[in-house]
């Protein structure tokens, strides 16, 4: 179908192409196609055609009319587009909008009319010999960056003079993954480099002033120490957050039970408890529902959670640093309001903290990648909870996060119920309970 749609738009012979489609289509309508020979197009371009007359009524009028010159390839153009999965619009003589294919209504709705009438549009389209390409960005009501695709018709064709057919790609996403990544490579040259300099500076004093001085050589050995610890533990994240991203796209298929895989995480967290008055406390509800997910990753979700929730608790003087995780089922379907969770069912897990708390205007932000909350003393990589954002979305979760400020921080996430036919951690199919 795409490359139907590339012929007739972008092909250096597109409507010859289309032309040529549609006639031997025709004749294979009418059990004459052996007068057409079989290398004019591709088979699969046939077979688009064919398919289309069999399968568009209008069209199908058309062609069956007994008389051969009364069929005219460009009045079918319309029906044909209707029936591509592409966005495809065509421009009447004056530069309006003539037709509009299905998908093309369908995906971009009351917008074709500004794309249609943009500035750079109507520019491209009064140069436009042959083929041209341009991009729209329109602001209201929402960004989208539409890429245009335009092919003048021949004027030869008849009734075609001024015909131009254009395809119409949306790079929204694009255009913001685009942003993102160029964002992303900013923050990361930018926090690999505080280190680095520090690294580097430190050399520098070793070798000179501080070359004999053998308690600043052991001072200055400690700090280098910690810059690469600290650029370790950014490559760790941001290795870690690329392969989440990787498979981001991929639903977990798995049932497991969550209580034993929340267990597991607080215990890999301990750790972190050596050496600080901190009360850290876990409460599982019994029967939990069983969920879809993958148990490495709640784990990590879980590690990201508890070990933010531990380096900030100890932050209010004269109040003792508590963390409190709870694990329990979501209201069903059938159990009152479920807000702010998508459907009944499923599991909220929840990490409380009694520490500083985050400044409401603050909190929009602190899933970005490299966001790091202003004034806070304990400072991390900017990278927890960006990594907790992209697990939850895989599964389809939601990351909730309320906080006050003095009074602490609550971080709960919901996991969707597992399905019929999900697997459990053995690989057998089983039923949801």
């Amino acid at each position: 179908m795409h490359d139907l749609l590339a012929g007739v738009v972008l092909g250096g012979g597109g409507y010859a192409l289309t032309r040529a489609m549609v006639s031997r289509a025709v004749r294979w309508y009418r059990g004459r196609e052996d007068d057409v020979p079989p290398d004019m197009m591709p088979r699969d371009m046939e077979a688009d055609a064919q398919a289309a007359i069999v399968t568009d009524r209008p069209a199908g009028r058309l062609l069956r009319r007994d008389d051969p010159a009364r069929v005219d390839p460009l009045a079918t153009l319309p029906h044909m587009l209707d029936l591509l999965p592409g966005a495809c619009i065509v421009f009447g003589p004056r530069g309006d909008l003539a037709h509009a294919s299905t998908s093309a209504r369908d995906m971009f709705g009351d917008t074709l009319g500004a794309i249609v009438r943009h500035p750079a549009t109507q520019q491209v389209l009064e140069q436009l010999s042959t083929t041209a390409e341009t991009t729209v960005t329109l602001d209201v009501p929402v960004r989208r960056v539409v890429r245009v695709l335009l092919r003048r018709i021949a004027p030869s064709v008849p009734g075609a003079r001024g015909v131009v057919v254009a395809l119409l790609e949306d790079r929204t996403w694009q255009d913001a993954l685009d942003r993102m990544r160029g964002d992303f490579v900013a923050h990361a040259s930018h926090e690999l480099r505080t280190p680095l300099a520090a690294l580097s500076g430190f050399i520098e004093t070793l070798r000179g002033p501080a070359a004999n001085d053998a308690p600043a050589r052991a001072r200055f050995l400690g700090i280098m120490a910690g810059q690469a610890e600290r650029m370790l533990r950014l490559l760790d994240r941001l290795s870690y957050l690329s392969r989440v991203q990787m498979v981001e796209h991929q639903r977990p298929r798995t049932r497991i039970d969550i209580a034993p895989v929340v267990a597991r995480a607080m215990d890999e967290a301990r750790p972190l408890l050596e050496g600080a008055d901190i009360t850290c406390a876990l409460d599982v509800a019994p029967d939990t529902a069983p969920v879809m997910a993958d148990a490495d990753q709640i784990v990590q979700v879980m590690l990201n959670l508890v070990g933010n929730a531990i380096r900030y608790a100890p932050g209010v003087a004269g109040r003792r640093a508590r963390v409190d995780v709870t694990v329990a089922n979501a209201p069903g379907r059938d159990g009152g309001a479920h807000a702010p969770w998508p459907c009944g069912g499923g599991v909220v897990v929840c990490v409380r903290d009694n520490g500083p708390g985050i400044p409401a205007r603050y909190l929009p932000r602190v899933t970005e990648q490299f966001y790091r909350v202003p004034g806070q003393v304990q400072q991390g990589t900017g990278l927890g909870l960006a990594i907790v954002k992209h697990i939850v979305d895989r599964h389809g979760g939601r990351l909730q996060i309320e906080s006050r400020e003095g009074e602490g921080t609550a971080c709960t996430l919901w996991l969707p119920p597992a399905e019929d036919g999900a697997r459990d951690r053995r690989g057998d199919a089983v039923a949801a309970a």
